[in-house]
This record gives C-alpha cells, sequence and structure tokens, in this order.
C-alpha cells in the first residue's frame, strides 16, 4: 500500500487491471469515481503552496544529490543561513526534506523519491512550456510593433 492510497479512492477500472494513472487523459475519474477526493485535493494543493517559492525549490534542488547541512546549503545557494532555515522548516512542515541529526550536525534531505520525481515532473513540465512560453513573447511583442505600441 502506497503512502497515497488512503486519500486516493481506486477506480474501478483498476479492479481490471488498469491503473488510475490510465483513466482516459482529461476526465478526471474513471467509471464516475473521482480520481482526486477533496482530502487529496487539500494535501496537494497544501505541497504546492511549499513548492510556490523559488528558494524552496532551489533548496530542494540541491538535496537531489544527497543530504546537506545548513552552513552547506547557505554556501551553495548564497542565502542567509537564516533564511535557509526558515525555508527548511517550511519543507520539513510539508513532509518534502526530512532532518537527522548527525554527531552536532544536523543534515537535510528529500523526505523520500516521491520528492525527487516531483521536482522531476516539475522540471520536466517547466522545460516543456518554455518554447511556447517563447513563441508567444515574440507574437506578443510582433503585435505591438504593428499597433504602434499601443496594446
Amino acid at each position: 500500500m502506497n503512502s497515497l492510497s488512503c486519500f486516493v479512492k481506486p477506480a474501478p477500472s483498476a479492479q481490471r487491471g488498469m491503473t488510475n494513472a490510465m483513466a482516459p487523459a482529461g476526465s478526471g475519474q474513471a467509471g464516475g469515481v473521482p480520481l482526486i477526493t477533496s482530502a487529496v485535493a487539500e494535501r496537494l494543493a497544501d505541497t504546492m503552496f511549499a513548492l510556490s517559492t523559488p528558494s524552496r525549490v532551489l533548496i530542494l534542488g540541491s538535496l537531489l544529490d544527497g543530504p546537506r547541512s545548513v552552513s552547506e546549503l547557505t554556501e551553495a545557494l548564497g542565502m542567509e543561513q537564516s533564511a535557509v532555515s526558515h525555508q527548511l522548516r517550511v519543507l520539513r512542515e510539508h513532509e518534502l526534506v526530512r532532518a537527522e541529526k548527525v554527531g552536532r550536525t544536523r543534515l537535510y534531505a528529500l523526505y523520500d523519491q516521491h520528492v525527487s520525481i516531483l521536482l522531476q515532473a516539475g522540471v520536466d513540465h517547466v522545460n516543456r512550456a518554455l518554447p511556447a512560453a517563447a513563441a508567444l513573447g515574440r507574437r506578443r511583442a510582433a503585435s505591438r510593433r504593428d499597433s504602434g505600441g499601443a496594446s
């Protein structure tokens, strides 16, 4: 049983060998059963909130290579120690990072492999959208030039 199984209702298609991920794209349902319950939606939105600050995403990105101390993160990211500590507290509260004491040092690591998968999916999504966003920007700039700068 995975950690989300208590939140996600299994779709009837799962009984026939299909997984929830195989439900028709865009339907949000499989056989009339919502794939995302209100409880899951709330937890997911809360997780997305934790990812809504670039400094927190940068910290998570730094932890992809393995556990680090606050001082290592501070040096790697060029952030103040107090800012790194504050962002780590938020990430811990949202179960995106975990801390382990090694001697007198506290090392921070990604909570589990799901966090690295989530980060990679986000990066893939943003990178996929970059060419479309650049083309839209060029079209808008050309439109402004053609209309004499008025919007």
